[in-house]
């Protein structure tokens, strides 16, 4: 599929399996942190709307504004961190070289890269909206 030019009436009759929609206050903001700190693929980017791709797997980025009739936008808190108690986990990024990438935009690294007793060596990044963004690969 052609993410730049596909419609949007395609677009979400492609979609599978489960679905991953991150609502963040800077749209271009959020997706060049990702891109620069997690070497995603972005596509369809403007102030409101963008297609990630990661993989195999793709999620998207909406503006605030795009949920404007979504009864969800009343639950999102004025002032951040939005993201609390959700992690979104990168299975094939080196952590080491995520957090370099991250340290040097000024991104909060919020735990090192780390071995966990779970086999994986991790990393936890935050973007602005306060999302745990995490570079995963196992040991």
């Amino acid at each position: 599929m052609d993410y730049e030019t596909v419609s949007a009436d395609d677009f979400g009759k492609s979609l599978r399996g489960i679905g991953l929609n991150m609502l963040v206050r800077d749209v271009r903001r959020t997706a060049a942190f990702l891109q620069e700190v997690f070497e995603v693929g972005v596509h369809r980017l403007s102030d409101d709307f963008a297609i990630i791709t990661y993989a195999d797997d793709v999620f998207q980025l909406h503006s605030d504004g795009t949920y404007h009739a979504n009864p969800l936008l009343g639950l999102l808190p004025e002032n951040p961190p939005r993201g609390a108690g959700i992690e979104v986990h990168f299975y094939e990024t080196d952590p080491d070289a995520a957090q370099q990438r991250a340290l040097a935009r000024g991104a909060v690294v919020l735990q090192a890269p780390t071995d966990k007793p779970h086999g994986l060596r991790e990393c936890y990044i935050l973007c602005d909206d306060g999302y745990a963004w995490i570079a995963s690969r196992p040991l």
